[in-house]
């Protein structure tokens, strides 16, 4: 039944703020535009990003995070990392009954896990915070290092799609995946984030 699911909005995900072992994850500001529009604007990341585009312009930040109000469909997160800003992930709800996780790091900060980390908190989080009984993701069929991500977070792949890419600006092969709140329930000992 969709409409016992909750908004993003009318939980407390707006002002809340996720700790992790290395991370912070709070809602992008205005005053994060610089630092997003510097780590986003990369051909590597923009390419693996279904909606980013490229080149990407401090203009495209400012316009991401107005977005970000009180009547937006997603809840996202900006990374930090000893207060410095690596990336952004959060849910997609535009469609309620498929909320969908995404991230992206800057370059520099590839390989570490920091994407593994992040999206953990925000799977607890949703799992958590809404009434949803699953998660969907995707990643490139080219991008094999995100699909080990999702693979960590106990995502069980489920197909190939093609999804349009506007920095691309054509549709590529994803691979799509699927988080039940049962596989999540018995995977969580992966650790624990906290919230301020």
């Amino acid at each position: 039944m969709l409409q016992d699911i909750p908004t993003p909005t009318s939980r407390q995900s707006r002002g809340c703020v996720l700790e992790t072992e290395r991370l912070a994850l709070r809602r992008p500001t205005l005053a994060d535009v610089k630092a997003i529009a510097q780590l986003a604007n990369d051909r590597r990341i923009a390419e693996m990003t279904r909606r980013l585009p490229f080149p990407y312009l401090p203009d495209h930040a400012v316009e991401f995070v107005n977005s970000l109000g009180e009547a937006s469909g997603d809840t996202v997160f900006l990374i930090e990392l000893d207060r410095q800003p690596v990336g952004m992930v959060g849910v997609d709800w535009r469609a309620p009954e498929l909320p969908e996780l995404g991230y992206w790091l800057g370059v520099e900060h590839w390989g570490q896990g920091f994407a593994t980390e992040a999206a953990r908190a925000v799977i607890d989080f949703t799992f958590e915070e809404f009434d949803v009984e699953h998660l969907i993701s995707g990643a490139r069929v080219a991008n094999p290092a995100s699909r080990n991500i999702l693979e960590k977070c106990g995502f069980q792949w489920s197909g190939v799609e093609l999804h349009r890419f506007e920095a691309i600006g054509s549709s590529t092969p994803v691979d799509c995946f699927k988080l039940n709140r049962s596989v999540w329930s018995s995977l969580k000992n992966w650790g624990t984030s906290t919230r301020r």
